[in-house]
């Protein structure tokens, strides 16, 4: 029997997405690429914007015409949110939500023995009534494991915030977590395939220990702990819940990285405090202020920053979106953007909000500030040149060329060389 795995979205889906794949290796299905012939298909998919629901819609339809026999699988986000439409696509045979998500790999693996067994096939769509009656307190432990160097590591899923432009809390959840204990473990079967950075992920990671009652900080001392991961990366963490303590224990020599990925979406107050955002950019430039001041000293490395903006929020006007500009370019300086178009999203407070935006405005507030990205990068990395730092190198070759990141996630390049791969290596930027 052979599966194929697609995954749209976050980091989240792709480390979930990972976990099934060993859960089917492990009952002997061989894994083949997305557009073999397979038995089965797997779709990780993504709601975040318009333009993800349709690419998760005709991914389905082109794994029914590559095999109009097998089991097409979803789950992910769009499954979450619009089960019954899915299911209203011509071959799709199952579709696991948020709370089934655990039981993927062992309710596809009875589908396909029901039809080998000539029994009950996958025909109308079967429910599991007692998972569908269980809140979404269940999670699923996941990591990812297809790059030799690089491991993504789910320690969080959920939101509690309910920001007006978002669906993640209607898609994953409320906010839960995986105990410290189990993802120590993970974090030393990851060690043991040879991995030597972990970045830990989930939908509000900070917010870390709702379930369990432990802090993200005691998450952070416990995995810093386990022998065989140089390096961790903490993906995106919110301004108000890095405090600090967590920043202070970073500083004081870990094996967490000058890299952190924080979420602003908007630098003018009042869209802030409209789409119900939990701090204003006074709070947020103070943290930034905070991480230089304890992370950043003379002859070392700069910190990364990367700075997640929505453009185009309900309301934003062309002053507004200056605030953001130039809180960006002239305050806070980060070292990359990471600039997306606001994308309406039915069911959320900002759908049916006035002022709505128009495309071509958003289009071309993106373009300034993906412009104004390049110039930081090339500031930053200008800012890095003739200091010391470690560099991961990776297994791609390209031109004869290998690549790898610094611990502050400069992506660096030279002749590609085997014995250097899931290295590190002392170099001068």
């Amino acid at each position: 029997m052979k599966v194929a795995f697609t995954t749209l979205g976050c980091k989240l889906n792709y480390a979930e997405t990972s976990t099934y794949d060993r859960g089917f290796v492990a009952h002997g299905l061989e894994v083949v690429p997305w557009s073999a012939v397979a038995d089965v298909y797997v779709i990780n998919t993504c709601a975040v914007t318009e333009t993800a629901e349709k690419k998760s819609r005709n991914l389905m339809r082109r794994a029914h015409k590559t095999n109009p026999e097998a089991l097409i699988v979803v789950t992910g986000c769009y499954a979450e949110l619009k089960k019954e439409k899915l299911y209203e696509i011509e071959g799709v045979s199952r579709v696991f939500t948020a709370v089934e998500k655990p039981r993927l790999v062992d309710g596809t693996l009875a589908m396909l023995a029901a039809r080998t067994d000539g029994g009950m096939t996958d025909s109308g769509h079967p429910e599991e009534a007692e998972g569908r009656r269980r809140d979404l307190a269940e999670t699923l432990p996941a990591y990812s494991s297809g790059e030799r160097t690089r491991s993504f590591l789910k320690v969080q899923d959920g939101c509690n915030n309910f920001c007006a432009y978002c669906t993640v809390p209607f898609a994953r959840g409320r906010s839960r977590n995986i105990p410290i204990c189990e993802l120590v473990k993970q974090a030393e079967q990851i060690a043991a395939k040879g991995i030597r950075e972990v970045v830990l992920t989930g939908v509000n990671t900070g917010d870390f220990g709702r379930t369990t009652g432990e802090s993200f900080l005691d998450l952070l001392k416990a995995l810093d702990r386990v022998e065989g991961i140089d390096r961790y990366r903490i993906s995106s963490i919110e301004p108000n819940l890095i405090t600090e303590e967590i920043i202070d224990w970073i500083a004081s020599g870990t094996k967490f990285q000058r890299h952190f990925h924080i979420p602003l979406q908007s630098g003018s107050d009042t869209l802030l405090k409209k789409v119900g955002r939990r701090y204003d950019t006074a709070l947020f430039a103070s943290r930034i202020d905070y991480i230089r001041q304890a992370m950043e000293h003379p002859g070392e490395p700069k910190v990364f920053f990367g700075i997640d903006v929505i453009v185009g929020l309900p309301g934003e006007t062309e002053e507004l979106f200056q605030e953001t500009y130039h809180f960006l370019k002239d305050r806070i300086k980060p070292a990359f953007l990471h600039v997306f178009p606001y994308s309406k999203r039915p069911g959320t407070r900002a759908a049916v909000m006035p002022d709505q935006v128009q495309d071509s405005v958003k289009t071309e507030r993106v373009a300034r500030l993906e412009a104004l990205c390049e110039e930081l990068h090339a500031a930053f990395v200008d800012a890095n040149q003739g200091l010391p730092e470690r560099v991961l190198w990776e297994s791609s070759v390209k031109d004869g060329r290998m690549s790898g990141y610094t611990g502050n996630y400069i992506r660096l390049e030279k002749p590609y060389d085997p014995a250097l791969v899931n290295t590190l290596e002392n170099i001068v930027i």
